[in-house]
């Protein structure tokens, strides 16, 4: 619910790059397609602020946990109110760190056609917006669901601003690592909602998004290195060898195998659970695995293939927190 990264930390904006650009190539902002004037090209600008498919990763991981928590259908009038209050929250410190990142998201293929990169906001509108969009969300959090959610979300977008955005992300190679706690936060805003508590149960979940992000997001590092070399963002992948990044992807992607599998004792989970986390947690490994044995063979580069591994983690990551929804459905 409220940025990962993720973060969370990382933005999934343009994973695709364009064609003819050279890595690291700096951009010059483009015009909008539509006039200027346009109401519609307007209300694109801002929802691309928010990052819509950051939004669908976190939100992915809220709406199974309200499941748990009920242990069958959660009311649908929370699961709604937490959903929208969710997207808005993300949404708010993903336009807010828009506005912290303007300078580096020009430089970089996968973030130039971001609205303040092609000067389709001002950055002080951005701004507004974003902390508009935070108070919103945090006081529809409290009026309508509870306290403890609100806190949990309004955490998650200081934490996303002052401490990942403003922090550590071009201060350390460790910044995906700590930053990624405020994309662990919608789990324990999900489990929340519905029980106005904390428990066992979401912590362990906390520590499998917690887990899962370095791996995701440093094997989508990899691929644009020369992106952050350019913008001075010193991502893993930036300043170690890709032998240490693989090597170190594969270490949190057994931990988070591990921790997936704590959770079918934790919560009691039923076969259907344990049965999915087996299985997504061998191919898991088994495309870590590859990526080291291919490293170690000498292949370098684009030929290692590392988004095949970040999209699989995205996979991964979907299909285990699904068969969270289901599994008590079913038990």
């Amino acid at each position: 619910m409220t940025v990962l990264s993720n973060k969370r930390g990382v933005e999934l904006d343009e994973p695709v790059p364009l064609d003819g650009q050279a890595p690291g190539a700096l951009a010059v902002p483009e015009p909008a397609a539509e006039a200027r004037g346009s109401i519609g090209a307007s209300v694109r600008a801002y929802v691309a602020l928010t990052k819509p498919r950051v939004i669908e990763l976190l939100l992915i991981t809220t709406i199974p946990v309200m499941f748990l928590a009920q242990r069958g259908l959660p009311p649908l009038s929370t699961v709604l109110l937490t959903f929208s209050f969710g997207a808005m929250s993300a949404g708010a410190a993903n336009a807010i760190n828009c506005y912290i990142d303007r300078d580096i998201d020009v430089k970089m293929r996968r973030t130039r056609r971001r609205p303040l990169a092609r000067a389709q906001v001002t950055p002080a509108r951005a701004l507004v917006f974003g902390i508009t969009l935070a108070l919103v969300s945090t006081a529809g959090f409290f009026f309508t669901v509870n306290p403890l959610s609100a806190a949990g979300s309004l955490f998650a977008i200081l934490f996303y601003v002052f401490v990942y955005s403003l922090l550590l992300k071009r201060r350390t190679s460790q910044n995906v690592v700590w930053g990624g706690i405020a994309g662990c936060m919608p789990v324990l805003i999900g489990w929340t909602a519905i029980t106005n508590g904390l428990a066992w149960t979401p912590f362990v979940l906390f520590g499998v998004v917690f887990l899962w992000t370095p791996p995701h997001t440093w094997t989508l590092a990899m691929r644009y290195r020369e992106d952050y070399a350019v913008a001075k963002v010193p991502m893993l992948p930036v300043v170690a060898t890709e032998r240490r990044v693989i090597t170190e992807s594969l270490v949190y992607t057994y931990a988070t195998v591990a921790c997936s599998l704590v959770l079918w004792p934790v919560a009691g989970m039923g076969p259907v659970y344990g049965a999915v986390a087996v299985v997504l947690g061998l191919v898991f490994l088994g495309e870590g695995h590859r990526l080291l044995k291919a490293v170690r063979a000498g292949v370098t580069g684009v030929h290692l293939r590392p988004m095949r591994f970040f999209h699989l983690s995205n996979v991964y990551l979907a299909l285990l927190f699904t068969a969270v929804a289901v599994d008590p459905l079913l038990h």
